[in-house]
């Protein structure tokens, strides 16, 4: 209604209008109380039915093949490990594989089979337990993402259709059903989008600062933790819940019915709700980790010397020998940044065409006989019997490796990856080389005559003709160097990966002491932790023979990967309806957007040539109920862009299973633009068009779950195939 119409009223049909107002409020407050009623029916039908087919698709067959399945030999093993409390080196935080670890407890086994590799029988091993808890949480991402999208349009259509999406999606069924991160990570990423909207619905309702919206902050809150201790992709979730945060908070500022005090209050409580107490419980799961894993198992090696020695078992726990390092000790040698390996020979030359056909040496981040040298004065073969010569600051020095009996050497020749570097090689024969084998060695900020120490001295091996900087690259070498680290020799002598030091130390004619003083604390380990798993997320290479992808082939379903191969064959591939029909609504989503956008922006304008009050103007429920959509949409938009977009920027390799999370906001969004552009049309067409849907990518999922399930017999491109037909693409591998 516009102003002039308001100002135009007269009194008398003010009071009459007020009349009629209060006659008609009781029938219309009886009649909203009966829409509510049946609203609330019909959802919680609508959610039995959700989780009934969710649980009846997810539990089939849940059990079977009975052997190991694609990265079930990884994170089964972790489970192992957390049960038998070995310590171990991963790239992601660590509470999904204690998840798995304590479900795996809980239900009977033991911790004691291998997980070799895919394949591999489980015989009479208590897996199933394991697989059931994944399986679980991946189950409960659906009546989440349906409660999330009726919450965000209060459109029952909408919420089915997604939570449809969802369940009938071969693809995340796969990867639903076993021993994974994936199942875990996506439940967790999927209670922090729910709990986001509940937080917003209640908020909205004026229910701010209740019993019931301190318990969505705090869920949501935990959720976040829970999502980015599992993988740091769990970022992506956190920026989509800061940024809604931030929206709303910037909302309530403006709302001139609130003081400005009402917005300090809700700044202080979700800061506390969902910044500070997650990263409490983040901390938390990194104590609980550390604790647990107090044995030491294959992952000591890529951490610091100070962080091994407090893992029962390993050479440098409780550990006693000598404090000084002397000539004719045998150490080891440790590369002292972040992740370092230990100074390595071994028999094998470097290949033609990668400099001096001479012995390799490596860094290897496992421990190993190979790992030891002995330290010799520079001019004489081994120091006099019974004399005790500590090294020091500023010595000359030969490096003679224990196994091989050959110096550490290095000369004009370019190394094998860094060509700016020069080749450090082993060289000589027992002991005995040239004066290329001399090394000076240097503490960080020493001086003259200062002794060197075990595991404390930072040290650094300056080649005596060379004038350069013994280093480890970070390179990793080809099969012809057992993909270990290149050593090289860097004439930049201020080169950061230049420092080393002294792990293990033997010597006959030093007195032991106890090195239980220099562990390092809890802090000190959790950021040391971080630092070795960033840096081994970085430097991720695939394995031979392992099939990669990149973004690009993830929406249009590119590409799948086995599960399982030989006689049971899985394979993950999404259901492509949906992938491909996701792809139509996302493009659809922005030209609506785009449309919408344009047609504010002149009805804006618009409205001040006419000088009208824009307050004036009323909306129908059903304009009111596709602007809702459109913002829900929005959102769940960013939410795809969030956790789409960061993997084109990423350099490590990556894999088909990274596009999930994303496809989990394309499905709901789905859903909601099906709902949007069938809105406006008679009733009986909606149903008839929604049915027509629903009953389309039910049948999709009919004709290729043999995929999750399980495939025998000929391949998909032989006549006699169940799946014969149905590979629609040739990059399909099944």
């Amino acid at each position: 209604m516009t102003a002039s119409m308001v100002k135009s009223q007269t009194k008398s049909e003010k009071v009459k209008t007020t009349d009629k107002a209060n006659i008609k409020a009781p029938t219309t407050t009886i009649t909203k109380a009966g829409e509510d009623e049946n609203n609330s029916w019909r959802w919680w039908c609508l959610l039995v039915l959700v989780f009934t087919i969710t649980f009846a698709t997810r539990f089939y067959k849940v059990t079977e093949p009975d052997h190991i399945c694609w990265d079930e030999t990884h994170f089964g093993k972790m489970g192992s490990w957390y049960i038998n409390r070995t310590f171990f080196f991963d790239v992601h935080p660590p509470l999904g594989k204690m998840l798995i670890g304590l479900s795996g407890y809980l239900t009977g086994y033991n911790g004691t089979f291998p997980f070799e590799k895919p394949g591999d029988k489980y015989n009479e091993t208590r897996y199933q337990g394991m697989r059931y808890f994944c399986t679980t949480l991946g189950a409960l991402i659906m009546p989440m993402g349906f409660d999330t999208v009726y919450d965000l349009t209060r459109s029952h259509e909408a919420a089915l259709l997604s939570a449809a999406y969802l369940i009938f999606d071969v693809g995340i069924l796969t990867l639903n059903q076993y021993i994974l991160l994936d199942p875990i990570l996506l439940f967790f990423m999927m209670g922090s989008v729910w709990g986001m909207v509940k937080i917003s619905k209640t908020t909205a309702s004026g229910q701010s600062y209740t019993l019931r919206w301190w318990l969505w902050l705090f869920i949501t809150g935990t959720m976040l933790s829970c999502t980015i201790s599992v993988k740091f992709v769990g970022l992506f979730v956190v920026l989509l819940v800061g940024l809604h945060t931030a929206t709303e908070l910037w909302l309530i500022l403006g709302d001139l019915r609130q003081p400005i005090v009402e917005t300090v209050k809700q700044i202080a409580c979700r800061a506390l709700t969902l910044i500070l107490w997650p990263i409490l419980l983040y901390v938390i799961f990194f104590y609980i980790h550390l604790q647990v894993l107090n044995r030491s198992g294959n992952g000591d090696g890529f951490y610091s010397s100070a962080f091994q020695s407090r893992l029962i078992g390993n050479s440098l726990y409780n550990a006693s020998m000598p404090r000084d390092v002397a000539y004719g000790a045998v150490v080891t040698i440790k590369n002292h940044k972040t992740g370092g390996g230990y100074l390595h020979s071994h028999f094998h030359l470097y290949p033609k065409g990668a400099g001096a056909r001479q012995q390799q040496i490596t860094t290897y981040t496992h421990k190993d006989d190979n790992n030891k040298w002995l330290i010799k004065p520079y001019n004489k073969q081994e120091t006099p019997n019974g004399k005790l010569q500590l090294l020091r600051h500023g010595d000359l020095i030969r490096l003679e490796h224990a196994v091989t009996r050959r110096n550490l050497h290095s000369h004009s020749e370019s190394a094998p990856m860094t060509k700016k570097h020069l080749q450090v090689t082993g060289y000589g024969e027992l002991g005995i080389g040239d004066v290329n084998d001399v090394w000076r060695v240097v503490t960080v900020g020493g001086k003259v005559n200062d002794s060197i120490h075990t595991v404390t001295s930072r040290l650094m091996f300056i080649h005596y003709l060379q004038n350069c900087a013994l280093t480890s690259s970070g390179k990793q070498l080809p099969k012809w160097g057992f993909e270990q680290q290149e050593v090289s020799c860097n004439p930049n002598i201020r080169d950061k990966m230049a420092q080393w030091n002294v792990e293990d130390n033997q010597h006959k004619l030093l007195p032991n002491v106890n090195f239980s003083m220099y562990a390092p604390g809890f802090i000190a380990r959790f950021f040391e932790s971080h630092a070795v798993m960033l840096q081994g997320n970085a430097g991720l290479k695939p394995k031979e023979g392992e099939i990669t992808s990149r973004p690009w082939q993830w929406p249009i379903n590119y590409r799948g990967q086995f599960f399982s191969g030989n006689s049971y064959r899985i394979y993950l591939l999404g259901n492509p309806i949906i992938w491909w029909s996701n792809l139509i609504f996302l493009v659809l989503f922005m030209i609506v957007f785009l449309w919408n956008a344009i047609v504010e922006q002149r009805r804006a304008g618009q409205t001040l040539l006419t000088s009208t009050d824009p307050r004036d103007s009323s909306t129908g429920s059903k304009e009111k109920s596709s602007v809702m959509s459109l913002q829900a949409a929005a959102w769940l938009f960013i939410g795809w862009i969030l956790h789409y977009l960061p993997f084109w920027a990423m350099g490590r390799v990556l894999y088909f299973h990274h596009y999930f999370p994303a496809l989990i906001f394309n499905s709901m969004l789905t859903g909601v633009m099906f709902d949007y552009i069938i809105k406006n049309l008679p009733k009986y067409l909606q149903h008839i068009l929604m049915g027509l849907m629903l009953s389309v990518i039910g049948y999709s999922f009919l004709v290729f779950s043999p995929l999750a399930y399980g495939m025998s017999g000929p391949l998909a491109n032989e006549k006699n195939s169940t799946m014969y037909g149905l590979k629609w693409l040739s990059t399909w591998e099944f």
